[in-house]
């Protein structure tokens, strides 16, 4: 896999073009207008960006923001590439860039609760559940799980 700064062309094929079936459709950039505006616009997404590839095939992404010690990351996998067991090795790559790029006491995400393929999946890499919390996001308010992972 290779990792690089997402380009606007990237940014666009992942808001408008990426659609998720079922409960899922939750991830959809078109969801929320706020994710929308953030991830097609180059200012808004300026260098917290990054797109993954595979070859020459776009099959995901991910975001990370410093905070202070913390570092936080959000992170997107293509929608027909969900469900077929990619999702660690997808994972693993984010955290070694992660390592490798930035200094930090531990990684944090934020996950809808529903969602448990992800949930399972940041645990099998080491994440722990620290949290729960009511999001206003999507029309509606949604209980999401903060887990962590120490370096």
């Amino acid at each position: 896999m290779t990792i690089k700064k997402m380009e606007q062309s990237e940014a666009l094929e992942i808001a408008d073009r990426w659609k998720y079936d079922g409960e899922y459709a939750f991830y959809n950039m078109t969801a929320d207008p706020e994710d929308y505006e953030e991830i097609v616009t180059a200012e808004e997404r300026g260098d917290r960006y990054f797109s993954v590839f595979d070859g020459d095939e776009l099959t995901g992404f991910f975001c990370v923001e410093q905070e202070g010690a913390d570092v936080e990351i959000g992170l997107g996998l293509r929608p027909d590439l969900t469900g077929r067991g990619r999702g660690k090795v997808f994972l693993e790559e984010i955290l070694r860039f992660v390592r490798e790029n930035y200094s930090f006491e531990k990684i944090r995400l934020d996950v809808a609760s529903f969602n448990q393929r992800a949930v399972k999946v940041y645990e099998r890499a080491g994440f722990v559940k620290t949290g729960t919390a009511k999001v206003s996001t999507n029309d509606g308010i949604y209980d999401f799980t903060t887990m962590e992972l120490k370096r």
